[in-house]
């Protein structure tokens, strides 16, 4: 059975990605997209497929019409950081199952809202399993070894294209595991690159992927800089989010089928070995 998928953030690259990744996976693209007041176009042509785009002016007035003719509907949300906890708002409040791409927002508020309801959803700083997995291994060293590294100094340094409007969610989750060895490191520490020439020259991003790529570096050194340790997760493009993406919806949908809604993370789709 073909699952009802509503990918929002179209026209932005990350929600096109997406978009094109379900339709090459067979899932079921509805021709609807939330976006934001301040996007111009009412459509965007995927392919042979018009979607229409839905801002908040409008989108209360054609859920329910959708809700009916595709239901058992899953979102994917990559919109913009300021509107991630209005549009969970809106899916907790018309039932619709979310996995959460978009990174920034009140997190905080943002999990007290689906705990509260027990709204099914998947949430995670990032869709891609292999960073999924190094984040995991980096949590199992702070679990495990917490002291490992007394005395080291964390730098973290992140490049991602220059119309990201936030830091990096994996950094700042990163970051949360290493805080837990006891680095005094906060997530404003943590180094922003988002000038070209200094992507290309410094962070060795190929220019090809100026537009859409995420090179992290977590650096650790010993106090009279005689050691070094490096971590280093550098991927470009986007379609890794995407494919991870849509694990997430398939994983959703067999949860909600068994009778097992909840609040799921991208650990959770990693263990279940729901991964494309």
């Amino acid at each position: 059975m073909s699952i009802n998928v509503m990918v929002n953030g179209i026209p932005g690259n990350m929600g096109i990605t997406v978009a094109k990744t379900a339709l090459a996976r067979g899932f079921n693209l509805i021709p609807f997209s939330l976006t934001g007041e301040m996007i111009v176009e009412n459509e965007y042509d995927l392919d042979s497929l018009k979607i229409e785009l839905l801002k908040p002016s409008n989108r209360e007035e054609k859920i329910a019409s959708i809700l009916a003719d595709y239901p058992q509907l899953i979102c994917v949300d990559y919109t913009h950081p300021s509107a991630v906890n209005q549009n969970a708002e809106f899916y907790v409040k018309h039932g619709i199952p979310f996995v959460m791409g978009t990174t920034g927002g009140d997190r905080e508020a943002l999990t007290a809202l689906v705990s509260k309801h027990k709204h099914p959803s998947v949430i995670a700083p990032n869709m891609a399993k292999q960073i999924v997995a190094f984040q995991a291994m980096i949590e199992y060293l702070a679990s495990e070894f917490p002291s490992a590294f007394d005395g080291y100094k964390l730098s973290v340094v992140e490049s991602h294209q220059k119309t990201k409007a936030d830091t990096s969610g994996t950094a700042k989750a990163v970051v949360g595991s290493f805080q837990k060895m006891g680095f005094s490191f906060s997530e404003s520490d943590i180094e922003l690159v988002r000038n070209e020439p200094e992507q290309i020259n410094r962070m060795q991003v190929p220019e090809a992927y100026l537009s859409g790529h995420a090179f992290h570096t977590y650096s650790l050194d010993s106090q009279d800089q005689s050691v070094h340790f490096e971590f280093q997760h550098n991927i470009c493009g986007r379609h890794v989010y995407a494919e991870g993406t849509m694990d997430a919806v398939l994983f959703l949908s067999e949860r909600i089928h068994a009778g097992k809604p909840d609040t799921y993370n991208m650990m959770d789709v990693l263990r279940s070995g729901k991964m494309g």
